[in-house]
């Protein structure tokens, strides 16, 4: 089942790549998506190693309070949807910088999206490698360096070669699966208690040390700050990913675009309610049988495979080697979206319009954007190996956490409020950038957890509850502060912006 995937996402790479020959079909599939087919795309970019192993290793170890995450992401997706999608689509080409550049001054905030665009590719593309590289060590006993190298490999030949065209289909196709398998095991867990839900808690109670607490929100309610600040990025950090932002692009027309965010709104929701079962049957499931414990009584593949054996438990090895692939497909589709969001910043943004100023000849760009793949690939497989212990949905938190104090402020502000200025963008997305950055590291996740101190300097855990807000304080005063010829000329561009987001206005791609 896993070697006849992988052929199979192979074999649409290859058709792909044949009908992939300028630069609009590779960064954008040349917008042919329909909503329903772009909205089981965002799905398939969302329903990620994170989604199903992270969430689920969560719920593993920590009960309910794993499931506040799911939720999180659960209700970004119809935000975007109504504050974003069909006036990003009117506005943009084939990037985030394309909507922000609009009306305000290219080169500079073309330089910020570049920086953020791939600080949160790279932070994203660990995540899913981790997951990646356990998985397939797990499944055929490969060493995990060797695992992240098949990994990287197959990812840099999907963008390589077929670009948003490959990259969308391996999507869709994945999210009809891993929708289908987290159905079924959610299901046959429950035959194994008569379908009766209750049941599977009193088993997961009785058998987890921690018994009754995993039943409430044990961490978040004694830190409810932290969890105040974890919703706060999961709310808006979705609307900031490079990779679902480039979404937005593949489809013909505005209207589109919005429909499409709701459909992928539904099939996100649904699967992230199978992992409230999901979740709480590998506890019941899993825990305490020696079949999936080593000899130290630990989880074999650590905490993140507990949804990989629970389908094993279920379903033996068919289930298993069916939700493998589907998870390894899963993992390859959203590297790959990764990847190209990231190239798309280098070729597209840095070559095409910072350094030619537009005047780039497109089989050139292309070049540089496959160069870029290639470079990514190779740096997300030296990641992967070193952050090998983290859990992915966990380390995802903490990238939308990035994506929400940076990117989100720059494009609330740019699509509706008038006063937003060159300057004011650059020095709010440079301070939200920076500071998540800086407060993440000093933080918990890496201060204590990766470099061992014993006490985090900073509390806050995704630290976004400050730096958000700060990135929106600095957008608005220097914008407020700033006389230049510049901000007039971006205020005034407001008024031509609106225009365009209404429909009466030349498009941006013309």
């Amino acid at each position: 089942m896993f070697l006849v995937l992988v052929a199979g996402t192979l074999a649409i790479t290859w058709w792909a790549a044949r009908r992939t020959r300028s630069a609009a079909q590779f960064y954008a599939g040349d917008g042919q998506l329909t909503a329903f087919q772009n909205g089981l795309a965002i799905a398939g970019d969302t329903l990620s190693a994170g989604a199903f192993l992270g969430l689920s290793g969560l719920v593993f170890g920590a009960g309910f309070d794993g499931l506040v995450y799911a939720v999180g992401y659960s209700v970004g997706y119809p935000i975007i949807a109504l504050l974003f999608a069909d006036r990003m689509r009117r506005l943009g080409r084939f990037t985030f910088a394309d909507v922000l550049s609009y009306r305000l001054g290219e080169m500079p905030v073309r330089a910020f999206a570049i920086a953020s665009t791939l600080t949160i590719v790279i932070f994203y593309l660990i995540a899913q490698m981790v997951g990646a590289g356990q998985l397939i060590q797990l499944l055929f006993g490969l060493d995990y360096v060797w695992a992240e190298v098949v990994v990287g490999g197959l990812m840099i030949c999907y963008v390589m070669f077929g670009g948003m065209t490959a990259t969308s289909w391996v999507q869709i196709v994945k999210a009809v699966l891993m929708l289908a398998a987290g159905t079924a095991i959610a299901l046959l867990a429950l035959s194994r208690f008569g379908f009766d839900f209750g049941a599977l808690l009193g088993e997961a109670v009785r058998l987890h040390p921690k018994h009754e607490a995993i039943l409430a929100p044990a961490s978040f309610a004694l830190m409810p700050i932290s969890a105040l600040s974890l919703a706060l990025a999961q709310l808006c950090g979705s609307a900031g990913l490079p990779h679902v932002i480039m979404r937005f692009f593949t489809v013909p027309d505005a209207r589109t675009a919005r429909v499409s965010m709701l459909w992928g709104s539904v099939f996100i929701g649904f699967f992230f309610a199978i992992v409230f079962v999901i979740g709480f049957a590998t506890i019941a499931l899993v825990r305490g049988n020696p079949a999936y414990a080593d000899a130290a009584g630990a989880l074999v593949g650590g905490g993140n495979m507990a949804a990989v054996h629970l389908a094993h438990a279920v379903g033996g090895d068919l289930m298993l080697g069916f939700v493998a692939a589907v998870a390894f497909a899963t993992i390859l589709a959203v590297v790959a979206g990764l990847t190209l969001s990231g190239a798309s910043a280098i070729s597209h943004d840095l070559y095409a319009s910072v350094l030619r100023k537009g005047r780039a000849d497109s089989a050139v760009e292309m070049r540089i954007s496959r160069i870029a793949v290639l470079v990514l690939g190779v740096l997300a497989v030296v990641l992967g190996i070193a952050f090998r212990s983290q859990n992915v949905a966990y380390m995802i938190a903490l990238v939308v956490g990035i994506a929400a104090s940076s990117n989100f402020p720059l494009l609330l502000l740019a699509i509706y409020w008038r006063g937003l200025t060159t300057a004011g963008a650059v020095a709010g997305g440079v301070v939200g950038l920076a500071s998540a950055i800086l407060l993440t590291v000093i933080g918990p996740a890496v201060w204590v957890k990766v470099l061992g101190h014993a006490a985090p300097i900073f509390p806050l855990d995704p630290p976004t509850l400050v730096t958000m807000p700060l990135a929106f304080a600095t957008c608005v005063a220097v914008s407020l502060l700033d006389r230049s010829r510049q901000a007039a000329q971006d205020r005034a561009g407001f008024e031509t912006q609106s225009a365009q987001m209404a429909g009466i206005a030349p498009a941006a791609a013309e």
